[in-house]
């Protein structure tokens, strides 16, 4: 019998919810290009949704956002995932001057399996998920059936209790 080595065996495949925003230059182009780097570093793009145009969260007086939500196939840790955004995001020009602030590209972890994390540096489920149109739409179209891990409602349930009036609109390139 041919045993194989535990460092040679294939890891765990986790499953990842990443939300994508973009407001400024060629928004577009840094979705795409995220996307690109997400499956050449990170993992496998199972899923990805329209892309969304909305107006911007928090502060209000900026240009508004194109937004999609992906999942992600891939061996990483929640950590390292957060890293590896946070790396896609410097490369993209991202500049962390003003919370909630303009930004080239936003690529935040909504969910990672179905965990519960509370870290210095990570919170998991993403804190806000359940008060943002523009994550809840894009999540509803590809996978409206997931239960948030805290809140224990699916996505729909979600989307319908949303406070948010913010006008959220499928983007037509």
């Amino acid at each position: 019998m041919l045993s194989i080595p535990i460092f040679e065996q294939p890891l765990f495949m986790n499953t990842i919810y990443i939300q994508l925003g973009s407001n400024m230059g060629e928004r577009h182009f840094y979705i795409k290009e995220s996307l690109l780097q997400i499956e050449k570093i990170l993992g496998t793009i199972i899923y990805e949704s329209k892309t969304y145009e909305s107006s911007a969260w928090g502060v209000t007086e900026q240009r508004n956002f194109l937004n999609k939500v992906i999942s992600v196939k891939s061996d990483f840790s929640a950590k390292d995932t957060l890293k590896t955004l946070q790396k896609i995001e410097d490369k993209l020009g991202r500049k962390r001057t003003e919370k909630w602030g303009e930004r080239t590209i936003d690529l935040d972890i909504l969910f990672y399996n179905n965990e519960i994390i509370n870290t210095k540096e990570l919170t998991i489920p993403h804190p806000y998920i359940q008060d943002r149109r523009f994550i809840l739409m894009p999540f509803a179209e590809m996978n409206g059936k997931f239960i948030h891990p805290k809140l224990k409602k699916d996505i729909f349930a979600l989307l319908k209790e949303c406070k948010d009036t913010e006008k959220v609109s499928v983007y037509e390139i």
